[in-house]
């Protein structure tokens, strides 16, 4: 499937563009700022999130980012404390997904010759896989059903369904046996 590549020049945002981010920037300020496992604090990712959150997923704040309208959350999500979510290009995260601590989800980058430009692509994280401590997936990047990214990858390029990946950049160091996992 051909992954969907678009830019944004931010200094031709318009009005209700910089509405969202402004809205966008005071509700993330207001859900890192509110008692965790609460009812608010439930609603109040719910709305960061504009309803794309299935059951019984939650992220542990603090958490950073961009354009949380943007992702998608699937059932029995957790995503740890200090996830940077630069969801512009769109962060797609289908259920049981694990995210360890201080992962970066970077679905966009600033253009070389123009940093008011944006590039993105949409980063897809299939069914169970699971992301360690501090690793970092880049735009356009899938990464498998039940794969494992190794804390501190950092993801350049499709990771296989039920792969291991680690390093810099990410490479494949073996593949799990898929008979293990719920089908």
């Amino acid at each position: 499937m051909e992954k969907k590549k678009f830019s944004v020049d931010l200094s031709k945002m318009s009005q209700e563009e910089i509405t969202e981010s402004v809205k966008q920037t005071k509700l993330l300020y207001k859900f890192n700022h509110t008692e965790p496992m609460t009812e608010e604090y439930n609603q109040i990712l719910k709305e960061l999130l504009d309803n794309n959150i299935g059951e019984n997923s939650t992220i542990t704040t603090p958490f950073s980012g961009t354009a949380f309208n943007h992702m998608k959350l699937g059932n029995n999500v957790f995503i740890n404390s200090n996830c940077l979510a630069m969801a512009r290009g769109g962060i797609i995260i289908e259920d049981d997904v694990m995210l360890a601590g201080n992962v970066q989800l970077l679905s966009n980058n600033h253009d070389e010759y123009n940093r008011q430009i944006i590039t993105c692509e949409e980063i897809l994280i299939k069914k169970g896989a699971w992301i360690g401590a501090g690793a970092t997936i880049l735009a356009g990047v899938t990464i498998g059903k039940y794969a494992i990214v190794g804390a501190g990858a950092i993801v350049t390029k499709d990771v296989p369904d039920y792969a291991v990946v680690v390093g810099t950049p990410a490479k494949v160091i073996k593949t799990l046996d898929k008979d293990k996992f719920p089908q």
